[in-house]
């Protein structure tokens, strides 16, 4: 949940400072492009799927070059450089990164125009709990945390979202929050309340090992089982099954699955669906609960973490083959650009990858990785020369339409403090939840650029009719095999557990995927707790 509330204090100042700028200069943006001749720039990006898909055939070039280096990450998301700077914490510099793609992030990375940076994919990070010493490090080794104050971090201001921060287009009319509350019936409203405190129930409760039931990362989670058959049955089961029948509530949590899993309730267990609502602990007063957010979204943490890294990656390398020898593992990966393959030879070899890939490398993991599923994804990073908007509450962070085919849009421009803003930059986000995402993820892959735009638009103008007159430009980032999302029978699954276990302590693993929830803080333990294996023989993070 993304919802906050103000709360007096130096932050509150600049949010005002902030939209009192834009507003000002919204007279001179308030062009009417009615009966213009409107052209609108398309551009399509993605992952390299194509690159990629060649693993199933495996046609590279032999080995031409070598390399020796006693560690080998294999992948540069987020669970590759978190796995890169705990090498660096623990003083080892002997290792190299291969990412197939031609930057590293993953899903975190993001784009830019003339007008604005923006987020490809993940474009938030909620306050983390207080128990999570590891990410508060980061978090203050990256300037986000400038302070502590009773035993309680101090955020940079600037990098906390914004007032307002979030709205919801509903009945015609903008409303604050992303829950309905206005024009309910108050049978609807008791719902809201009662599954409120049902979440909070749960965010509250223990297992018999005095550990939360629900808890970020995963590995904090309690090991009693006496609620894991919540995995075992869908999150729109358990609502019906809890009386949650209003179509208020059930499009909410709808929403909210999709944003964190790609699936929908009617697709992920309800031990997702409840952890979503139920992991984070909001011990931190003050900031209520409000999110981290940055223009370029989680690139902004990229690029803290590509700072460990520096002249120790090679990027457009997709590793083909990995194979056990009497050094320790041999990787073949072929080179993008010069189009000719590279030996490297290691003691021990960290694949930071996701499972659809990790089965092409590893034959002992091909059935495990079968039970592994991803919901594919696009977002549609759209320039602007203004919002059209009926003026029922202001243009904010996030921006949901009700019951509409995607999630809605952020304001990437929103932390900016500019006076005046040339154009406006949004990106729209778009999951594929259904039955069948094999069938989405060939879709999304061959239909054209314009079949996106259209339904882009389509969506868009629910709220903003005329929107299409304010274009100018719309880049579209497809996303074959977006994040894990967690069926049920898999959060507490037995393939879960088999596909982390490393092969002959020489070939291991470190992937959000392997949490069985895709957040940046369990990619980001992923990374820390596969290094504390390899040098220190434990998992836990130090």
């Amino acid at each position: 949940m993304k919802s906050g509330e103000n709360y007096n204090s130096r932050r509150t100042f600049i949010k005002k400072i902030a939209a009192l700028s834009i507003i000002a200069a919204v007279p001179s943006l308030l062009v009417s492009c009615k009966d213009k001749l409107i052209e609108i720039v398309l551009k399509l990006t993605g992952t390299n799927h194509i690159l990629g898909h060649r693993l199933w055939l495996k046609n590279f070039p032999k080995p031409t070059k070598e390399i020796k280096i006693p560690y080998l990450i294999v992948g540069g998301g987020i669970s590759g450089l978190s796995a890169a700077r705990q090498f660096k914490r623990k003083g080892i510099e002997d290792f190299l990164v291969l990412e197939l793609e031609n930057k590293l992030g993953g899903n975190s990375a993001n784009g830019e125009n003339q007008h604005s940076k923006f987020p490809l994919a993940a474009h938030y990070l909620p306050l983390p709990n207080v128990r999570d010493k590891e990410l508060l490090n980061f978090l203050e080794e990256s300037k986000i945390i400038i302070d502590y104050k009773d035993n309680l971090p101090v955020f940079d201001e600037t990098q906390l979202c914004f007032d307002p921060n979030e709205r919801l287009f509903i009945r015609n009319s903008w409303q604050t929050d992303l829950i309905p509350r206005y024009g309910n019936s108050k049978e609807v409203d008791n719902q809201i309340d009662l599954f409120l405190l049902k979440m909070t129930e749960f965010r509250e409760n223990k297992g018999k090992d005095g550990k939360y039931f629900f808890d970020i990362p995963m590995s904090f989670c309690s090991s009693d089982e006496s609620l894991n058959s919540l995995d075992e049955i869908t999150m729109k089961k358990w609502l019906l099954d809890n009386n949650f029948t209003a179509e208020e509530i059930l499009e909410y949590v709808d929403y909210c699955c999709k944003d964190d899993f790609g699936l929908g309730i009617e697709f992920v267990s309800a031990w997702a669906g409840i952890h979503y609502f139920a992991a984070r602990k909001h011990e931190n007063n003050k900031y209520d609960d409000t999110i981290l957010t940055w223009p370029e979204g989680n690139g902004r943490l990229v690029k803290h973490l590509n700072s460990f890294v520096e002249n120790k990656v090679l990027t457009n390398h997709l590793v083909y083959d990995i194979q056990l020898n009497s050094y320790g593992v041999k990787v073949s990966t072929f080179n993008a650009k010069s189009n000719e393959s590279i030996t490297v030879l290691t003691e021990k070899v960290i694949l930071a990858t996701p499972q659809y890939i990790t089965k092409y490398l590893v034959s002992e993991r091909k059935n495990t990785a079968n039970n592994f599923h991803y919901a594919p994804w696009f977002t549609a990073s759209i320039t602007l020369t203004d919002i059209p908007d009926n003026g029922s509450f202001p243009l904010s962070w996030d921006n949901v339409i009700y019951k509409a085919k995607g999630l809605g849009y952020v304001y990437n421009q929103h932390q900016n403090l500019q006076q005046i803003i040339d154009k406006k930059v949004i990106t729209y986000y778009y999951s594929f939840s259904s039955n069948d995402i094999k069938k989405d993820r060939k879709e999304l892959l061959k239909k054209p650029i314009e079949h996106w735009k259209a339904l882009v638009l389509s969506d868009l103008k629910i709220a903003h009719p005329d929107i299409d007159q304010y274009i100018s430009a719309i880049e579209i980032h497809r996303i074959g095999h977006g994040m894990i999302s967690p069926v049920p029978n898999f959060l507490k699954s037995k393939s879960l557990k088999e596909a982390s276990k490393n092969i002959e302590n020489k070939i291991f693993f470190a992937h959000s995927d392997l949490a069985g929830i895709s957040i940046f803080e369990e990619a980001f333990h992923q990374g820390i707790n596969v290094v504390n294996k390899i040098v220190d023989g434990t998992t836990l993070d130090s």
